[in-house]
């Protein structure tokens, strides 16, 4: 419909006989619902309000972000829909409003609104209206964290490529001329090699603890593809349990064991997984303090994914260090080097999954991997559940 054509029609109302006036009203609101039918198909949020900030037409994407009821939006107030927002500090007139939020009901999500004022031919600088343009970032968020941490990885391979030749090198010397000083000192009488040999100790662990440093931070962040074969993953995490046992029985550490016994034969790398476990059990156990500490570990599969359950009751993870726990050489540890959960979700990823994290400051942490069977079947809905377009 032509602009200014409903006020030429206002203007000669009185004029128009009957039926002509029923055709235009038929021809408004066919319109009318053809836009409608439009808004709705729209992924983007779509809000039409009045100057006040009066809700006049919101589509189903809009009422879905913010956990609207589309029955009874239309008449109220948008601030009153959507806690927090200020709406006297956005509407500025004849100015545009670009504007990221964070919303935490029905769900999180990260939006982006676009707030642009609706004007009228004979007052073109005054807005009578508003329309809200709503896009959800969620998934573009999370595509550039992931796109961050992978540069992050790129050029901590290009440090290491220039860094491991100049540190390695000179620690196999070190190495090599320290046990040359061990064989002189056997030859010194014994109340003389006492203090000699036990700082020779010190300065070879310090060596041999640069060196399992370097051995992580590559490992870490070097590219690397699986070698797959069909491992029983459940007996990988046993033994990696029974590889702990001295440390758990030193400490006091019971653990529980919840395998299913019908889990199934998965194509993965038996020696990334068995450090993956070996990794995350020891964390487990390092994060229990007092007595009566537990570790239950349970693993279970379905048709479509494989879980790997690791719980503690330990200290838990404060939540001001939880959006840095796959930061290297982030690490609350005395001696840890905060390249273990690295490692940990870099050969998760590897193999297709994810890693999941949960954990309360006081009541321990529960670290879960997912892992696919294979790709997931077209699974077809059933008759009741398909949707009627027409």
């Amino acid at each position: 419909m032509k602009p200014g054509f409903l006020d030429k029609l206002l203007a000669r109302i009185d004029r128009i006989d009957p039926a002509e006036a029923r055709q235009l009203l038929d021809r408004l609101v066919r319109e009318k619902g053809f836009l409608e039918q439009v808004f709705e198909a729209l992924h983007e949020g779509v809000i039409v309000l009045d100057d006040e900030g009066e809700i006049s037409f919101i589509n189903g994407a809009a009422c879905r972000f913010f956990g609207i009821d589309p029955e009874n939006a239309t008449g109220t107030l948008l601030p009153a829909r959507i806690p927090g927002l200020d709406w006297d500090s956005l509407v500025k007139p004849g100015m545009v409003v670009s504007r990221d939020i964070e919303i935490f009901y029905p769900e999180n999500r990260f939006l982006n609104f676009y707030l642009s004022p609706i004007r009228h031919d004979n007052l073109p600088k005054a807005a009578f209206g508003w329309v809200m343009l709503v896009r959800d970032l969620t998934t573009t968020r999370a595509e550039a964290e992931q796109t961050l941490e992978s540069e992050r990885l790129n050029a901590l391979t290009l440090l290491a490529a220039g860094v491991a030749h100049e540190i390695g090198n000179p620690l196999n010397s070190l190495d090599i001329h320290l046990q040359l000083l061990a064989r002189k000192l056997r030859k010194l009488p014994p109340g003389d090699r006492g203090p000699l040999e036990e700082n020779l100790a010190t300065a070879r662990n310090e060596i041999k603890r640069l060196d399992t440093i370097l051995r992580q931070f590559l490992q870490a962040i070097r590219p690397t593809t699986p070698n797959r074969e069909r491992c029983d993953l459940p007996k990988i995490l046993s033994d990696a349990v029974k590889l702990l046992e001295p440390e758990l029985e030193a400490r006091g550490v019971a653990v529980e064991l919840s395998l299913a016994p019908d889990f199934p034969l998965m194509e993965v790398d038996a020696g990334q997984f068995q450090q993956v476990f070996y990794n995350l059990l020891r964390n487990a156990f390092q994060a229990i303090g007092g007595e009566k500490g537990v570790i239950r570990v349970q693993a279970k599969a379905n048709d479509f994914e494989a879980t790997f359950t690791i719980e503690d009751n330990g200290t838990g993870i404060p939540p001001e260090q939880m959006g840095s726990l796959f930061e290297p050489y982030r690490t609350t540890k005395q001696s840890g080097t905060g390249l273990g959960l690295l490692i940990v979700r870099r050969v998760v990823r590897e193999h297709g999954g994810e890693i999941e994290i949960q954990s309360e400051p006081g009541s321990g942490t529960r670290v879960l991997i997912h892992l696919p069977r294979g790709p997931r079947p077209v699974r077809l809905l059933e008759a009741d559940r398909v949707i009627d377009i027409d």
